[in-house]
């Protein structure tokens, strides 16, 4: 059942002018005073009754400055986060990159990446980078949905690295690497090196398990399941350039390596014109969506993971902010995709430092 969102706060015990950042430690803070630093209560009660009328979404939070001043809906669950996935398992890369251990140049075929009916020796010059940013050339099958097939051209007729289409078979694969290289299970990766070090509240390894359809591909998928508060973590380390508290968890130069464009909007929109009907657009960067072309200062260098069931982490660096929203999934399948995409667009409407 959804639940009446609130808009709270509490006094600052320290300045802000001492830290620039506050982090939660085992339960996250509340702002009680967040109207008085731009966040409208009339505007909060708007949205809500946005999500209640127009959405299925089942949870929700906005942190600024490291503490939570909007709460809806069940923030503890554990929920699919679909494509999501895709961006954490990006950050589960930088550490690897940095030290040597994954090279983003090699090749598919130096990795001896191969499959249930071949790859074609064009396919084979593709590199982990273009597997990471989508751009492989590579349009065969993937072992579970996803992948954009009405915009799929011949196999063999796209030069790895010269075009983007969003194909699990790439992400998949990009898991596969992962593990080769870093000698670890996804799941057992994200415990160690996210979960545990960000104090995450709800993170459940016994639910995490691969599925696929092997006689398609046998690299499998690696859903993810996550509470809306334990993402908002990851975002808030993403904002924070990979450091939580005094400790880097993520190299700083892989963070704004993910968020570097790799392929514009307009590029995008003319692989997949679909990408071209909504109110926004987006660049891509290594398996995060970057906002492009909007003319609201709030999202000026902003991001997102994107989930198409109603799943979001959004990074709002120019106001300190992060939005998280979930939705589980019996009722994610009747969510519109556009919503997961602009939602935040709206959202970040109730900030507005003028108040």
């Amino acid at each position: 059942m959804k639940t009446k969102q609130f808009i709270i706060s509490v006094a600052l015990m320290i300045s802000a002018t001492i830290f620039s950042q506050t982090f939660p430690d085992t339960e996250w803070a509340y702002n009680m005073n967040a109207y008085k630093e731009g966040w409208s209560d009339s505007k909060g009660k708007e949205l809500y009754k946005y999500i209640v009328d127009s959405t299925n979404i089942t949870s929700m939070l906005i942190v600024h400055k490291g503490k939570v001043v909007y709460q809806y809906g069940d923030v503890k669950q554990n929920t699919y986060i679909a494509s999501c996935r895709k961006s954490v398992l990006s950050m589960l890369y930088g550490k690897y990159v940095e030290n040597g251990t994954i090279r983003l140049n090699e090749t598919i075929k130096t990795l001896g990446i191969d499959d249930v009916d071949g790859v074609l020796p064009i396919e084979q010059k593709a590199t982990i980078k273009d597997l990471i940013s989508s751009r492989s050339g590579i349009y065969r099958r993937a072992s579970n949905p996803g992948t954009w097939v009405k915009y799929l051209k011949k196999r063999g007729t796209v030069e790895p690295g010269t075009r983007w289409l969003y194909n699990n078979w790439d992400f998949n694969v990009a898991g596969f690497i992962f593990e080769s290289k870093s000698k670890k299970n996804i799941y057992d990766a994200v415990r160690d090196e996210l979960a545990l070090p960000l104090q995450m509240e709800d993170w459940n390894r016994t639910i995490h398990k691969k599925s696929g359809d092997v006689t398609r591909s046998k690299y499998l998928g690696y859903p993810m399941w996550f509470s809306s508060r334990d993402l908002a973590r990851l975002g808030l380390l993403m904002l924070n350039k990979g450091k939580w508290k005094n400790k880097q968890i993520i190299p700083e130069n892989w963070v704004n390596e993910m968020i570097t464009p790799r392929t514009t909007a307009k590029e995008m929109q003319k692989s997949v014109p679909v990408m071209n009907t909504g109110e926004h657009r987006f660049a891509y960067g290594y398996m995060w969506w970057l906002w492009e072309n909007h003319n609201d200062w709030r999202l000026k260098d902003a991001y997102s993971a994107l989930g198409a069931y109603g799943q979001n982490i959004t990074i709002l660096p120019e106001i300190d902010a992060v939005i998280v929203f979930n939705t589980k999934p019996e009722y994610g399948r009747f969510n519109n995709g556009k919503i997961t995409q602009e939602l935040p667009a709206r959202i970040v409407k109730i900030y507005d430092e003028s108040e």
